[in-house]
């Protein structure tokens, strides 16, 4: 037990550090969470998100470059499409698509969408030790927390702010996590995905989006 507390101290320490190199940047995204957010949120209606939902179904049942939003979180989801609709987070195809949504409408596909099973995972390649490490003991020398900390052991997320990547496609996994190391992508808070992936090869993030695919949920 005692050892257990002293990890989580260090980690807690690495945590602080790094959250102190960025503590001067912006939040790269203009929702606030209040509590009048979180009960329109909680209103959201599913079987009216259901209805919306047919016209996304082409693209997010499938795979590939798109992500599967089938039992992703909703706080994490209704984020997403605020984030493009107002310019947080940019792609030309969803921006368009958000443009007529209202917050209510996007409630609502966000309840629905995490209420839906994920599809199964597929048959995946076992995971690397160095992923299996990453996720589990993160690496102290180059400051990198434990993939756990914030996605949980399980790939889970956390109710706000971190999304469910358990079973998620590969594909765009890897693509999301190039995408922060590049800069293409600058709408997580604070820029804490973005220091993290410059610090990962793009090895090591091909093998992490292999372990999180592999996952069940």
């Amino acid at each position: 037990m005692g050892v257990l507390i002293m990890k989580s101290t260090v980690w807690l320490i690495t945590l602080l550090i790094a959250a102190a190199n960025v503590a001067s940047a912006e939040p790269s995204s203009t929702l606030a969470w209040t509590p009048e957010t979180l009960a329109a949120l909680q209103r959201g209606d599913a079987e009216k998100g259901k209805t919306a939902a047919q016209s996304c179904a082409a693209c997010h049942a499938n795979g590939g470059q798109f992500p599967y939003l089938d039992g992703q979180l909703a706080p994490y989801l209704y984020k997403q499409l605020h984030d493009y609709k107002d310019g947080s987070r940019k792609n030309p195809i969803m921006t368009g698509l958000v443009a007529g949504l209202s917050a209510e409408d996007m409630a609502n596909l966000a309840i629905y969408y995490s209420q839906q099973a994920l599809p199964p995972a597929p048959k995946a390649e076992p995971a690397s030790d160095a992923a299996v490490k990453l996720v589990k003991e993160g690496d102290s020398r180059r400051i990198l927390a434990p993939c756990a900390v914030c996605h949980e052991s399980n790939g889970k997320g956390q109710k706000i702010d971190v999304p469910a990547i358990a079973g998620q496609n590969a594909a765009y996994l890897e693509q999301t996590l190039l995408d922060y190391k590049n800069g293409a992508r600058q709408n997580d808070l604070y820029g804490r995905m973005r220091d993290i992936t410059q610090q990962l090869s793009e090895n090591e993030i091909k093998q992490l989006a292999r372990y999180y695919a592999g996952l069940g949920r």
